[in-house]
């Protein structure tokens, strides 16, 4: 594992105007994740989890403070240049799948190379494998809607690793699906992890999912804590959070 971060956050700001009034989501955020680690941001609603995942995946620019990834000083970029930059280096896992009704789980997995200069033959062959990977060569030509919600998530991590990108992003990965499923997709997220080298940062309000990472690190009413220190509420009853959102 390399010493020097591949994402890394100073003094990161975020706030939203709404109905006249300022929201902090972020509050000088500093973070540092280095190649290989798995890394879970813990904290309920509001608390700012996803709102630091969206500035990580340049899907939102921050209000002050530095932000880089690979690199890169990716608040300095153009849209247009985001969006390739994003293509790139990032695979991104929503809670909600975001699968194409219409298109087969192929076809899902396949769209994101149709933004590369690989030919056809390799897209099919590129998605194939990453079904492979997630345990679903069986579910190629099914749609969303003739998939379980476990298979669902499972082809929407094959649809965000087909790029092999350098960063593995998970949004709530789990908050949709029943306990089985949920243990799937987060033994899924380790192997990928521990056997082939991915780096993941993923947003989660339940403790046994942040239990798979490497590092868990809390975020409370918009202050990302220091490594190790938990919000005093979830130290007096670590187990008690039902949030789903």
């Amino acid at each position: 594992m390399s010493n020097e971060p591949i994402i890394r956050t100073s003094d990161l700001h975020k706030k939203f105007v709404r109905d006249e009034f300022e929201v902090h989501a972020l509050t000088g955020a500093n973070l540092e994740v280095h190649r290989g680690e798995f890394i879970a941001l813990m904290g309920p609603s509001g608390s700012g989890k996803s709102t630091l995942l969206h500035l990580i995946a340049a899907m939102d620019r921050p209000t002050a403070g530095a932000i880089e990834v690979l690199g890169q000083d990716i608040a300095s970029l153009s849209e247009s240049a985001v969006a390739r930059w994003r293509n790139h280096h990032i695979g991104f896992v929503f809670q909600n799948f975001n699968l194409i009704p219409v298109l087969t789980a192929h076809e899902n997995v396949e769209l994101p190379l149709k933004l590369t200069h690989l030919k056809k033959g390799e897209r099919h062959q590129h998605a194939l494998t990453a079904l492979k990977l997630v345990g679903l060569s069986d579910r190629t030509d099914h749609y969303p809607r003739q998939l379980s919600g476990g298979q669902e998530q499972r082809v929407a991590i094959a649809r965000a690793i087909v790029t092999d990108p350098d960063l593995l992003l998970c949004d709530e990965p789990t908050g949709n699906l029943d306990a089985r499923s949920a243990q799937e997709v987060l033994t899924l997220l380790a192997r990928l992890n521990k056997e082939h080298g991915k780096t993941i940062v993923m947003v989660t309000h339940d403790p046994h999912a942040a239990h798979f990472a490497s590092k868990i690190r809390h975020l409370d009413k918009g202050e990302l804590l220091p490594e190790g220190e938990v919000p005093e509420d979830w130290r007096a009853a670590p187990m008690a959070s039902d949030d789903k959102t």
